[in-house]
């Protein structure tokens, strides 16, 4: 009776497990671009403040070591520290169906498809 009880668990879980999600709504996709591009943002910040404190201690380091006499080599070469600013965030521009060029292409949209010329002229046949 046991065995029956966990293999039924079993496939109760594993046939939950395969269930397909709904695909995301316009405003939840929104949402996850912009919460994207806050990580980033955060990322940017954390690597400014990180460098901002590197420096302020090997600034420490040089002052200590010339005070008590100590021989130092010069620092190494390093980017200068990259302040991102506030956060700010533009969402695309979405582009209505007809614009984003799900149909025909401009010139054919622009004229008509058909020619006075017969088929045979404009597309001839390939011999074998």
């Amino acid at each position: 009776m046991k065995k029956f009880l966990f293999a039924s668990l079993l496939v109760a879980a594993s046939s939950m497990a395969l269930a397909k999600l709904p695909a995301l709504s316009d405003e939840a996709k929104a949402k996850a671009a912009e919460a994207a591009a806050k990580a980033a943002w955060t990322g940017k910040v954390e690597a400014y403040l990180l460098c901002k404190s590197q420096d302020k201690v090997a600034a420490s380091y040089y002052k200590t070591a010339k005070a008590s006499g100590k021989e130092t080599k010069p620092p190494m070469a390093a980017p200068a520290c990259a302040d991102p600013g506030p956060f700010a965030y533009t969402p695309p521009e979405a582009k209505p169906l007809e614009a984003a060029g799900a149909h025909s292409p401009a010139g054919t949209a622009t004229s008509p498809p058909n020619t006075k010329l017969p088929d045979a002229n404009g597309n001839p046949a390939k011999k074998p």
